[in-house]
């Protein structure tokens, strides 16, 4: 039993752990900021273009519910609500865009940041001096091997 708990301390420790952890709560986070998004501000406007209060609200009668004399529901009607169909697949799809513009965003900062790095290691290597040829090499060896025979 202490070679389990040993193990699992030793899994829990490792960095990728810890990091999936961070994104997931992270995740839950963003996701719950996209939810409110479509729920709270663009839908309403959706409905309010429409003229329905809700696309969740939108559905098709296929049998009336059967009420008695004082008008209580004794058989429940039966509906076709493709209404919050409708309304999940605008959900979805507003929320890949917004993870898809996060991600755009987050990529094209990386590739910038990037291109400055390389841009500083450019500038560094310009700076340094530059190695001499091969027959600068040869001719500084000549003016050695003669500055040794003169003495």
């Amino acid at each position: 039993m202490k070679k389990f708990f040993a193990d699992f301390k030793a899994f829990i420790n490792k960095g990728n752990v810890i990091d999936m952890a961070v994104g997931v709560v992270i995740a839950t986070a963003f996701g719950k900021i996209t939810s409110s998004l479509v729920a709270d501000i663009i839908m309403p406007l959706i409905g309010l273009a429409t003229g329905s209060a809700s696309f969740a609200d939108m559905k098709l009668t296929l049998r009336e519910p059967v009420l008695n004399e004082l008008g209580e529901v004794v058989t429940e009607g039966n509906y076709l609500k493709y209404g919050n169909f409708i309304q999940m697949i605008l959900d979805f799809l507003i929320i890949a865009l917004c993870v898809f513009i996060f991600i755009r965003i987050l990529t094209k900062s990386a590739e910038k940041a990037k291109k400055l790095a390389k841009k500083e290691e450019e500038e560094k290597e310009e700076e340094k001096e530059p190695e001499p040829s091969a027959e600068e090499k040869l001719l500084t060896e000549i003016r050695d091997i003669l500055k040794k025979d003169n003495e």
